[in-house]
């Protein structure tokens, strides 16, 4: 069954991708273009571009944004198919779920990242001390992104099978409740959800995922609004306002912590050990050809598993469409 459900409710979300661009050269291109009926419905992360913009003033844009919150790619992707969200990021692995699906979504930028956020987690006290100890164990991870890839890989780097463990599908909150609970013997997932497990003593990470990952992620947009010259032109000007805003951070990394800190409900201090540890920034880019071809891989796992057609096309999700307003 596809994890794309066209009666998805019209909801507002809002952006989980970053970018590293000045703004001035959008504000000249925005003046281009009359942007004051443009309303951008954006999809964010907690603690992401609906915190941080504000924060470091720079959402006074000159289009409407209405923001939402979400805690998974894959459903940000649902979203834009289902015409409720206009702008959203995401991993690779999501974008092959899109594909194999034929959603109405299309990728129209790149953004480079870190892959330090993403973890394979354990109760606190457990006797697991590696991959392997996971045969028959009830192991949670969130479909179609990058935990349910990841997941994979670690255990085909300890020559077991996914079906070697007892998978577990758990949305974020699901699988945080379920760790806390003690009900799960391990957890694949990913960003702050670690922290905040270590913070409280839940967990522990019995294997990263910094290695498996390519640290590649994408903006995806609503093909129907694509055709509008103002909407590509206040996509490109908010693209570039989260490029500002992290390459603001990432040479102040304590404001960043104290920044999102308590919108996440993570200590400063844990929140700023994550920062400082994160092994690339967020640099966003129109995409190129190796992009499809990094995402061709990840879809090869996912076809070896059964989980998409032997036939789908990644390539047919890409468009250029913002590719002249945004950095080769």
């Amino acid at each position: 069954m596809s994890i794309f459900d066209t009666s998805f409710p019209r909801r507002r979300f809002s952006l989980a991708a970053t970018t590293m661009l000045g703004l001035a050269l959008t504000g000249q291109r925005s003046r281009a273009a009359d942007l004051s009926a443009v309303t951008l419905h954006v999809a964010s992360f907690r603690g992401m571009d609906s915190t941080l913009l504000p924060a470091l003033g720079l959402s006074d844009f000159p289009y409407q944004v209405a923001f939402s919150e979400f805690n998974s790619g894959n459903l940000i992707a649902q979203a834009i198919n289902a015409n409720a969200v206009d702008l959203g990021g995401w991993s690779e692995i999501p974008l092959v779920f899109i594909a194999a699906s034929s959603a109405r979504v299309s990728v129209v930028a790149t953004m480079d990242g870190p892959t330090t956020d993403q973890a394979l987690l354990v109760p606190t006290f457990s006797e697991m001390q590696s991959v392997k100890d996971l045969y028959g164990k009830r192991v949670g991870y969130i479909r179609s992104t990058t935990a349910h890839y990841f997941l994979i890989r670690l255990l085909e780097q300890s020559g077991m099978r996914f079906s070697d463990i007892t998978p577990v599908a758990l949305n974020m909150s699901q699988g945080l409740t379920a760790m806390r609970a003690g009900s799960l013997d391990a957890w694949a997932t990913y960003g702050y959800a670690i922290q905040m497990l270590q913070a409280d003593h839940s967990a522990r990470i019995l294997a990263s995922a910094a290695d498996i990952l390519s640290g590649h992620y994408f903006i995806g947009a609503n093909p129907l609004r694509l055709g509008d010259d103002a909407f590509r032109h206040a996509a490109a000007d908010y693209i570039h306002r989260l490029g500002k805003a992290y390459s603001i951070l990432a040479a102040d990394k304590p404001r960043w912590a104290k920044i999102i800190s308590p919108v996440i409900q993570v200590p400063e201090q844990e929140v700023l050990n994550y920062l400082a540890n994160q092994n690339r920034p967020y640099h966003p880019r129109a995409w190129v050809d190796s992009d499809i071809k990094g995402a061709e891989s990840v879809a090869q796992v996912f076809k070896k598993a059964g989980l998409i057609p032997h036939d789908t096309n990644i390539g047919k999700v890409f468009s250029d469409a913002l590719s002249p307003l945004l950095p080769a």
